[in-house]
């Protein structure tokens, strides 16, 4: 989230389940924000980098901007998107040629009104009948239309799939280009991915995966501080944004 004036502190905001809230505050030259999870308080510290391109060395891009300020009490949060742009885990448009498969699918997805496209783009879907296999992907547009329309329970479609297909972002027209035109692919180790980063610098790490409806914690290193669910908690309000707010990184350490 971002305050329309950087200069003034927003008051708390009502959150989650575990009773979360949430308030912004200036920090050096960046906002931050303090946020309330469980009794205890985050500060949320975003680092603002260039526009990371395909293949870009992670680590190097977070010491680059943040290497001063990661102490042993830092955890780092990135973007999942982040992870896959520089793990080149990424389709160009142009490769994806959508079949009958994926346009029929697509006709049945539930549009969202917020602004995200989900799986309304047909080679959206394609890509994710490619991670799983037609076999499976079948298999999940059968279970999960029962489970929708004759038990009235959403969500089977994307268990059944599995493959993570539910964390494949891309081909989304209100993205920062040359972004709008890939998919990201979850990255497959994203346990070891943030195992790494830990013992690179010192620190706790984990990596979520965040948009306009839910945020959800992909990956994290054994030593983080807090349970999923805090983690998941700390970041639901989805901080790092959607649009051209350069944040892929950010430092949480406790407040209080």
């Amino acid at each position: 989230m971002r305050p329309s004036s950087p200069t003034a502190a927003s008051p708390p905001e009502p959150g989650g389940a575990t009773g979360s809230r949430t308030t912004l505050v200036r920090v050096t030259e960046t906002i931050s924000s303090l946020r309330t999870v469980e009794g205890r308080t985050y500060r949320r510290t975003p680092v603002k980098t260039h526009l990371v391109g395909i293949g870009e060395d992670l680590a190097g891009v977070i010491a680059l901007y943040s290497a001063e300020q990661i102490t042993p009490g830092t955890t780092l949060c990135l973007s999942q998107k982040f992870v896959s742009i520089c793990d080149r885990n990424v389709r160009h448009i142009s490769e994806v040629h959508d079949t009958w498969l994926a346009r029929l699918i697509v006709k049945y997805v539930t549009k969202n009104d917020n602004g995200d496209i989900g799986y309304s783009h047909p080679k959206k879907m394609q890509v994710a009948i490619e991670e799983v296999g037609y076999p499976r992907m079948v298999a999940a547009v059968v279970g999960g239309g029962i489970s929708k329309f004759v038990l009235r329970r959403s969500g089977d479609f994307y268990r059944i799939a599995g493959n993570h297909i539910s964390e494949i972002d891309g081909f989304n027209p209100a993205a920062m280009p040359p972004f709008d035109q890939y998919a990201m692919l979850p990255p497959p180790d994203p346990d070891g991915v943030c195992e790494a980063l830990a013992r690179r610098f010192g620190c706790a790490a984990y990596i979520i995966d965040g948009n306009n409806i839910n945020v959800e914690v992909v990956g994290r290193s054994a030593n983080l501080p807090m349970s999923l669910a805090v983690a998941r908690e700390v970041m639901l309000d989805n901080p790092m944004g959607q649009g051209d707010e350069l944040t892929p990184v950010f430092l949480i350490t406790a407040a209080d």
